[in-house]
């Protein structure tokens, strides 16, 4: 069984191929049952988010049925994918599971909101029942050593995410937040994370519109904010000089005829949009409009690349507490693997003993001495365990392989035994 990683993620492919590739929260569960009875893998797990969609599984198989599986199930062909995936395999894949999950493999070097996601992931295939030992062994392994990233090293300091790259951009578009209102579209993580930037930097006004309105009320009531349903965005678009958006909508929400009225309603004021959501939420045809500065999450790497110098020496240090967890896994799969095989050896060793003591018993029934039986069952039972070992290094030494010999040396302590009796 091989622990594989497969995926595509913004160092690889452009927005328009990862949004194709994307798996919507609801849809999720059903994926995986259908990764699991349609490729063949064993144990998988999915992450799908903003920068990445990575898939990761316990299986025989290889690479062309992932990909082949991937395409299939996004109504897609191999070749869309030929030139922007990666694939990872035992050690090298528990290293980029380590990295994702703290922060060093995203697009905002140490944001914090990927643990969770990753999490989230492992929880759902968990619940899907498509999670066995193995890659429950390798997810606890991951974090495990991304909370030691996260408390040893300064990775997390001074957030840098993409909700504060967002939030970045406006404050160089509009200098002054006082006097400006932002609406922002998805109640998630990331748009709170935007909201609360936004707050400290003194934002006038903010609108939360969302599917539920409950949950809008939720997180417009942490910030004294407006809720208001999607349905409800055209009436009020152009109240917004900012607008970010953020949702697992499968559509676009806001398409060019909505902005051009919102523009005529704000007589040309200019407005700054950002698009953070996979697959997109804003038409791209809306970036065509003279008034509207429209950003996607690939547009915000600018600034993200400048946050990334301060978190440097930060990754170094965390490169190396990957690498003592590499070390680790590898040591605990291989101390796994002695497991079975002590077990199915402990296993061979039972039954012989079994057959003999059953042996040995109807002799002593049928009135055979005691004493006899004892020395029989000595000697059969010494025969039967020493047979295959002694075979096995007959054939061993014939074919010239004397590591297998030093190693029967050191395995039955031969060379401490040497020159003693049992009774030394």
């Amino acid at each position: 069984m091989t622990l594989l990683a497969f995926g595509i993620n913004h160092n690889t492919a452009a927005l328009d191929i990862r949004e194709r590739v994307a798996f919507a929260p609801e849809q999720m569960a059903q994926a995986l049952l259908h990764a699991n009875q349609q490729a063949g893998l064993e144990e998988v797990a999915i992450l799908s988010t903003c920068n990445r969609t990575e898939i990761y599984v316990i299986t025989e198989g290889g690479e062309a049925a992932i990909l082949q599986w991937l395409a299939n199930y996004h109504q897609l062909s191999s070749a869309d994918l030929d030139n922007c995936h990666y694939l990872h395999r035992e050690a090298e894949a528990i290293r980029h599971m380590m990295s994702v999950a703290s922060g060093l493999d995203s697009l905002v070097l140490g944001e914090p909101q990927i643990l969770g996601q990753i999490k989230s992931a492992y929880s759902v295939a968990r619940e899907a029942g498509v999670v066995g030992g193995f890659l429950h062994g390798a997810f606890q392994h991951v974090f495990s050593i991304a909370k030691r990233v996260r408390t040893e090293t300064a990775i997390g300091e001074n957030p840098v995410s993409v909700a504060y790259a967002a939030v970045t951009l406006a404050q160089q578009i509009f200098s002054d937040l006082r006097q400006d209102t932002a609406l922002l579209i998805g109640a998630g993580d990331t748009i709170e994370l935007v909201a609360r930037h936004l707050k400290d930097q003194g934002l006038k006004r903010l609108i939360v519109a969302n599917r539920t309105l409950g949950r809008a009320r939720d997180l417009a009531d942490q910030f004294e904010a407006e809720a208001i349903l999607l349905s409800d965005i055209p009436e009020h678009l152009h109240r917004a000089d900012i607008v970010i958006s953020s949702t697992a909508s499968q559509l676009p929400l806001l398409g060019k005829g909505a902005v051009e009225s919102a523009l005529k309603q704000r007589k040309h004021k200019p407005m700054f949009m950002v698009d953070i959501a996979v697959p997109r939420d804003i038409e791209t045809e809306v970036g065509e409009l003279d008034d509207v500065y429209l950003y996607t999450v690939d547009d915000l790497r600018e600034v993200i690349d400048e946050n990334k110098r301060s978190r440097v020496d930060a990754a170094r240090k965390a490169d190396t507490i990957i690498d003592e967890g590499v070390a680790q896994y590898l040591r605990d799969q291989r101390a796994r693997d002695s497991v079975e095989t002590i077990r199915a050896y402990r296993r061979r060793a039972e039954a012989l003993s079994e057959q003999e003591l059953q042996r040995a018993q109807k002799l002593l029934a049928n009135g055979t001495a005691p004493e006899q039986v004892l020395n029989q069952l000595a000697r059969s039972l010494t025969n039967k365990l020493l047979h295959a070992p002694t075979a096995a290094m007959k054939q061993a030494s014939a074919d010239g392989r004397g590591d297998v010999i030093v190693s029967a040396r050191e395995l039955f302590q031969l060379d401490d035994a040497q020159d003693k009796t049992p009774g030394d």
